[in-house]
């Protein structure tokens, strides 16, 4: 018995679908292997724009290195109060907040990973500071709107060190992340804040079988007071309406 010959509309949507198939396949297979050549099959920004936000992934999620340590970003403030007085508030988790919303989520929204992504981030950068710069960086910079610019020239000397402004790109966004979390929390009267980086590893894999194996010790990165900063585009609104439900998922 001939089977019915499929429409035009029908081959066509078929031929479509084949197309972006094998276009899915291929984009995973080159940005989940290592780094290589081949990626300059895919011209421009093409592939990342493609696989971030909705994709991403690493080699890193593979062996024989795979990821091995959660990442923390702890956010407080100083508040100015009614009667002019300041009150320094305690530590908030922005990373375990956001965690709470990809719980039992088959489908999480993109700021899940956002503070956990921040802190990776930024201690990638810090640690390639010399232990002069970091010395700096544990200082209060939040007098003036040009805090972060003095910043880079007490670590540079006005030089053009490419550490430096890697790390003083992450310490904006940082900083902004960090003045977003801390508004959220704690309202307007937010004047100055301060954010911690952490990054704690797991249990050696050696060391799965003993009961007795305890966690490395956290791994801390401490900055000093920091200026509010707001950077293009940020919905102070809406994030707020995110996080403070993220901040009660988590239970803090």
């Amino acid at each position: 018995m001939d089977r019915p010959k499929r429409s035009v509309a029908a081959r066509i949507g078929l031929t479509v679908v084949a197309l972006l198939t094998g276009w899915h396949v291929f984009a995973s297979f080159l940005w989940i292997s290592p780094p290589s050549e081949l990626r300059a099959l895919v011209p421009g920004n093409l592939l990342t724009e493609y696989m971030i936000p909705w994709y991403g992934q690493s080699w890193s999620v593979f062996a024989p290195e795979p990821i091995n340590g959660d990442h923390h970003f702890k956010v407080r403030a100083q508040v100015k109060n009614e009667d002019g007085s300041y009150r320094e508030t305690e530590w908030v988790d922005a990373a375990v907040a956001e965690l709470s919303l990809s719980r039992y989520n088959l489908f999480p929204p993109r700021g899940s990973g956002l503070g956990a992504q921040m802190s990776s981030d930024f201690r990638d950068d810090y640690m390639k500071l010399t232990d002069e710069q970091k010395e700096i960086a544990k200082l209060n910079y939040y007098k003036g709107d040009d805090w972060l610019g003095r910043m880079k020239i007490e670590m540079d000397g006005g030089k053009t060190d490419p550490n430096v402004i890697s790390y003083i790109v992450s310490e904006r966004y940082a900083s902004g992340y960090a003045a977003q979390v801390a508004r959220a929390v704690w309202g307007e009267g937010v004047e100055q804040v301060q954010f911690q980086v952490m990054r704690q590893n797991v249990i050696p894999f050696e060391q799965r079988n003993d009961p007795n194996a305890v966690r490395p010790d956290e791994q801390i990165i401490q900055t000093g007071w920091r200026g509010m900063l707001e950077l293009e585009g940020q919905s102070q609104e809406a994030f707020a309406k995110t996080f403070r439900d993220a901040l009660r998922r988590s239970g803090q």
